[in-house]
Order: structure tokens, then sequence, then C-alpha cells
């Protein structure tokens, strides 16, 4: 038989921990907020791609169609600016503000705010990805329906890189809307019939000239996200623009834009612990 020295021997019992303390890890970190909303981003993206194109081109062959109705009963001048650039913002509150109020009504509605709520990513990555990608989907419908709007009614071509800034800046206020509205739905059809109502909203208080609605309706309209986004863009068809009302209609927009999109945040939060 072997022996031990003695100088061998634990001089103290090891440490006994249980089975637990053992096998339980630290969760993972979560994810930061911008590599979350690029995630997001890129994945409503592709989704909007396969599934929203026929409804891009039933928003964008709409405002063209509202655009030649007018053009019999516009000749030009403030009026024919008002129009065109009502209907080009009009494919914006479209699919920015009608299609994203059913999205997240229809989120809510059948559960899909669970797989989005197990996710490590912040509330606003989720919001703000989508919000972005349905905006970034109304582009070239934008784009097209100014361009054929401003040959139709004469209208020059000089200032329309305005867009570059009109339409984010709109389409994040519209979408903050329509995530809000969704989200804050109690049900799914109330959600769609309140996007409905919004897009009808920005259609008829967007494209009629604001100088033929009557006073309340006219209170109504300043109070439209859209409308800053349509005066901005209007205002870029005088012959000599004043920068200066338009930067000014456009950082309205923009902060109507930063509040509805927390607004939709935190309704997002509320409804995704339910």
């Amino acid at each position: 038989m072997s022996t031990v020295p003695a100088e061998a021997l634990p001089t103290r019992a090891p440490d006994v921990r249980s089975y637990d303390e053992e096998a339980a890890a630290p969760l993972a970190p979560r994810a930061r907020l911008l590599p979350s909303l690029a995630a997001v981003y890129r994945a409503q993206l592709s989704r909007a791609r396969v599934a929203r194109i026929p409804l891009l081109f039933v928003a964008t062959f709409q405002s063209i169609g509202i655009m030649v109705l007018m053009r019999g009963v516009v000749d030009g001048g403030s009026e024919a600016r008002a129009v065109v650039a009502g209907s080009t913002v009009l494919v914006v509150a479209f699919v920015a503000l009608n299609l994203l109020a059913q999205y997240f009504g229809q989120l809510r509605a059948t559960g899909g705010l669970d797989h989005y709520a197990t996710l490590p990513v912040p509330p606003a990555a989720v919001v703000l990805g989508a919000a972005g990608a349905y905006a970034s989907f109304t582009v070239p419908g934008t784009a097209f329906t100014a361009v054929a709007g401003s040959l139709l009614f004469g209208l020059p071509l000089t200032h329309l890189w305005i867009l570059v800034a009109v339409v984010p800046l709109s389409g994040a206020a519209l979408a903050g809307l329509g995530a809000a509205l969704g989200l804050l739905a109690p049900r799914q059809e109330l959600a769609t019939l309140l996007g409905q109502l919004g897009m009808s909203a920005a259609l008829l208080l967007g494209v009629l000239p604001a100088e033929r609605l009557p006073g309340p309706i006219g209170w109504a309209r300043d109070l439209l996200p859209s409308t800053y986004g349509v005066e901005a863009l209007a205002r870029t068809f005088d012959p000599r623009p004043d920068w200066a009302a338009v930067a000014l209609d456009l950082a309205v927009c923009g902060a109507v834009g930063v509040l509805s999109l927390a607004v939709a945040t935190r309704a997002y939060r509320r409804a995704a612990v339910r």
C-alpha cells in the first residue's frame, strides 16, 4: 500500500458550491441600439420589398390620378404647387402611416410582438427600424410623383432635391404616428380604421389648397404632421424660394417626427409586456 506524505494533504476542505451556482451563466448583454436598429431595418425592408411593392404602385398611381383630376380645375400658381406637393407626400402617408398602423395592429393582435420581446434588442430599435424601412420604401414613388406632377402642371424641377429632406422627415413623422396608432388601438380592426382615416386626412387636407379650406378645417390641417412637409415642398416651386420658411417647416416636421416616434416607442413597451 502506498503512502502519501502529510505535507501533500489539503489543509482545508474545498469550497462546495451548489449545482445551480455552477450551472448558472451570466446573461448576454443587450444589443446596442445602432446595430439592433440596422438589423431590424434590413429585415423590415426585405419584408416590405416582397409584400408591399403592389401597394406602392397603388399609392403612386393614386397620387398621379388625383393630380390628373385636379389638372382639370387648377391651372397653375399656388394651387398647382399645393396639389403637386400634397400628392407627393400622400405617397408617404399611404405607406408610412396607413400600412404601418395596420402592421403594428396585426402584430399586437396575433401575438407577433412576443417574438420581438424575446430578442435582446431595445424597443426603440424595433419601432425605429420598422418606421425607417416603411419610410424608405416610399422613395421611388415620391420621386416619380413629384417629377410627373411638375411636368403635368409646368412647375420647375430645379429644387426637387429638397425631397432628400422632405421624405425622411415627413416619413418619420407619419411612420411614428402610424406605429403609435397601431400599438395603442385595442383591436386590429380599429388600427386599420385609424390608419385609413389618417391617410384620408392627409389626402383631403394636404392636396387641397389651404386658402380654399374653411377656418376650422384649416386649423386641423395645421395639426397634421405631413402638412409641414407639404408646405416645405410647395415653397420650393416658387421662382425664388423662401429658404428660411422651408427650413422652419422641415424643423417642425422633424420635431413632430421625434415626438411621434417617442410615443410609439413607449406604446411598444406597454404592448410588449402585456
